[in-house]
């Protein structure tokens, strides 16, 4: 049974093995409660330095030389450290592009190892840019596609499984999913779905944004065919950071990326006139990598693969735990719902609630009281558990701020028009 006191939540912090992480991420306000880790991550300390060293030094000093000493190498080298986090053997991971880019070259390419099949899957909680991505490959190969979309749950918490699964047969080339819903965090069971689209001979892509970095994936274990995430959430990438690719080895020799690139030609310099892929990942390649982007961010991965994945989980499910009995005792008097699963083995590691005046709630939050949630139409607060950084006090301070909007009616002097970035 948890307690309300500040004391409990400072217990918390006192014995979590992971707190001393926290030292090596940029806190430049004490006082700020960052809980939107899950859009993006905090700058840790040694990747503001790997930025500072690879203006000065790197691109500074060793100019183009720079490609022989580490850069050419960098998407495959970092996509084998994301590999580890993901469960995803070496050779089976590359960073490169935007992850609806890298979406986009992944549908084309299942479905082109699907000739003769015509439907897509999908259900409503999925990520809008994943639905956004598949309608134009769909308009590009006008093949006679059809997407089709499974319901949900709990309106709009958790996913219908078995509507989903019901929705894949003989005709059925591909499925996309967020591995983790954006909305609510809802958490597949990834070997489960797999296995279903399999078992109809259907391929399917996961959309790993919001889980990667926060618990343990297993792509290869699992058997999944292809993967997209982008790095600048719980990974700490920063923004804009690549995303990265996955590929099953037993896919890469027949799906073919639509994108070709010269990164991704099995003789880049040799500067011949005619396309031929490359082998093995590298052929998902395109253009020339973003090096400073891409170096910075394999310096933010230190500090989730020194925790390890397992220690990650066990504080997200334990953080979010707490935060869900704060939100039943503390909030839902005030008009405040749950929107995210209670089973913390269908959840990810944010929790959001609802409310009908959400938007002007989270306004005042950020403007009054200094807290940063993030806010998701029509109705939905996201509170964002990054275990790395986020402490058991900030957790108990943020729900004690947010009461203070609804007791004081703080929210009211805001506006519900939307900004242009919410």
């Amino acid at each position: 049974m948890i307690e309300l006191s500040r004391d409990y939540a400072e217990r918390l912090d006192r014995d979590d093995e992971l707190a001393p992480l926290r030292e090596q991420f940029v806190i430049a306000d004490e006082d700020l409660l960052y809980m939107d880790g899950n859009s993006l991550g905090r700058l840790p300390r040694n990747a503001a330095a790997k930025a500072q060293r690879l203006v000065e030094h790197e691109w500074g000093e060793t100019l183009i030389g720079g490609w022989n000493r580490g850069w050419y190498e960098a998407p495959l080298r970092v996509g084998d450290t994301i590999g580890s986090l993901i469960g995803a053997a070496a050779g089976q991971v590359a960073v490169t592009d935007s992850t609806s880019v890298n979406l986009y070259k992944l549908v084309i390419a299942a479905l082109r190892l699907r000739p003769g099949r015509h439907r897509i899957v999908t259900d409503t909680l999925n990520f809008p840019s994943d639905y956004y991505i598949i309608q134009g490959a769909i308009d590009l190969l006008s093949a006679g596609h059809d997407l089709v979309r499974a319901g949900s749950r709990d309106g709009g918490v958790t996913a219908d499984v078995d509507e989903l699964v019901r929705s894949i047969d003989s005709d059925t080339a591909l499925i996309v999913l967020s591995h983790v819903a954006f909305r609510s965090g809802y958490l597949y069971d990834v070997q489960r779905i797999t296995q279903a689209a399999h078992a109809e001979g259907a391929l399917i892509i996961w959309d790993l944004s919001h889980s990667v970095g926060a618990l343990p994936i297993e792509l290869d274990g699992c058997k999944a065919d292809f993967a997209v995430g982008c790095t600048y959430k719980y990974l700490n990438g920063g923004p804009g950071a690549p995303a990265f690719l996955y590929v099953n080895r037993a896919l890469q020799e027949t799906a073919a990326s639509p994108i070709w690139g010269w990164f991704g030609r099995e003789t880049p310099f040799a500067f011949d006139p005619d396309y031929a892929p490359a082998r093995g990942i590298v052929r998902f390649l395109a253009g020339t990598p973003p090096i400073l982007s891409l170096l910075t961010m394999e310096a933010a991965l230190e500090p989730t693969v020194g925790a390890g994945i397992a220690a990650i989980r066990r504080k997200s499910v334990s953080q979010t735990e707490y935060l869900i009995a704060l939100i039943d005792l503390l909030l839902s008097p005030l008009g405040f719902e749950l929107a995210s699963p209670r089973n913390p083995a269908q959840r990810g590691s944010h929790v959001s609630v609802r409310h009908n005046e959400c938007y002007r709630i989270a306004q005042a939050l950020t403007a009054e009281l200094n807290v940063i949630p993030d806010f998701r139409e029509p109705d939905i607060i996201r509170f964002g558990c990054a275990p790395l950084y986020t402490t058991y006090v900030d957790i108990w301070e943020t729900v004690q701020r947010t009461r203070r909007v609804i007791a004081d009616r703080l929210f009211e002097t805001y506006s519900a028009t939307r900004h242009g970035v919410t």
